[in-house]
């Protein structure tokens, strides 16, 4: 179990060595490193036999490995680097951060910006996001004292409100698509709105709760159970998911629960 968030992780892969020795062989963790961190599912315990091992380094200098390619971001610099590798038929993703981007991404969520007049959705690129709730159930092998003082940062930001908010919007957007689409009789349309809707509305509240991790909605699941609302159990979220109560002869039923029920954690879902 990790000490930091008390979830499993693979027996073979339980001391901090065991992953990064296999950097080192390789050259991959660079003097300057300030903290490096398991990230993904392997983090937090929901890793299968053909997850990948994803782990971010963190320098004060950029990093150019000999096969490294680059991911483009909205920073400065506008680029983080990726080194790729196969062990134990495991493919292994060393992403390379500095650390001021880290910082320039913690200050775009700060309460000014948030209060200001940019659209939340358009605060934070989706890699920025993920990229930054990554770090609330990351597994430190190295700086741990940087990663704790970062998520205090995160913690005391907009981070949440924005995301929450973002994804509120999107609901209410899919929402109305779907209403649209009753009235001109696409109910086909309708049903992947209410469907689109219900995804987004899902994840405001869970967002609430903290778990963060929209942009990958195969994991919806295990972050629902993660954060147990009360507003929504479990069982009735995975009916509405599986739409078991989908009637074909009769979708307008269906998209109107659906979309009741997104009225409904619209009006309760915490935003700040």
């Amino acid at each position: 179990m990790s000490e930091r968030t008390g979830i499993a992780v693979p027996t073979e892969m339980q001391h901090p060595t065991d992953w990064l020795n296999p950097l080192r062989e390789r050259n991959l963790l660079p003097d300057d490193t300030v903290a490096a961190f398991v990230v993904g599912s392997v983090a937090r315990g929901w890793e299968n036999a053909r997850s990948d091992f994803d782990i971010y380094v963190v320098t004060t200098e950029e990093v150019r490995t000999e096969s490294y390619s680059a991911a483009l971001m909205s920073l400065d610099p506008p680029r983080v680097r990726n080194e790729v590798f196969f062990e134990n038929d495991r493919r292994w993703e060393i992403t390379y951060w500095l650390e001021r981007q880290f910082d320039q991404m913690l200050a775009k969520i700060s309460w000014e910006k948030y209060t200001g007049e940019v659209f939340a959705g358009e605060i934070l690129t989706p890699r920025e996001e993920t990229s930054l709730a990554r770090l609330v159930h990351c597994r430190p092998l190295l700086g741990s004292e940087w990663i704790e003082a970062k998520c205090e940062l995160l913690n005391r930001s907009a981070f949440r409100s924005i995301v929450v908010v973002r994804s509120l919007g999107l609901a209410d957007d899919a929402a109305e698509d779907a209403l649209g689409q009753l009235e001109a009789g696409h109910l086909e349309s309708a049903v992947l709105s209410a469907r689109r809707a219900l995804g987004h509305a899902v994840d405001s509240l869970l967002e609430s709760a903290g778990e963060y991790g929209s942009h990958m909605p195969k994991w919806r699941p295990n972050r629902f159970r993660a954060a147990a609302p009360e507003l929504l159990s479990f069982e009735s979220y995975w009916v509405l998911e599986t739409m078991r109560d989908y009637d074909p002869a009769d979708p307008r039923s269906w998209v109107r629960s659906v979309l009741t029920i997104c009225q409904d954690i619209a009006m309760r879902v915490e935003t700040a």
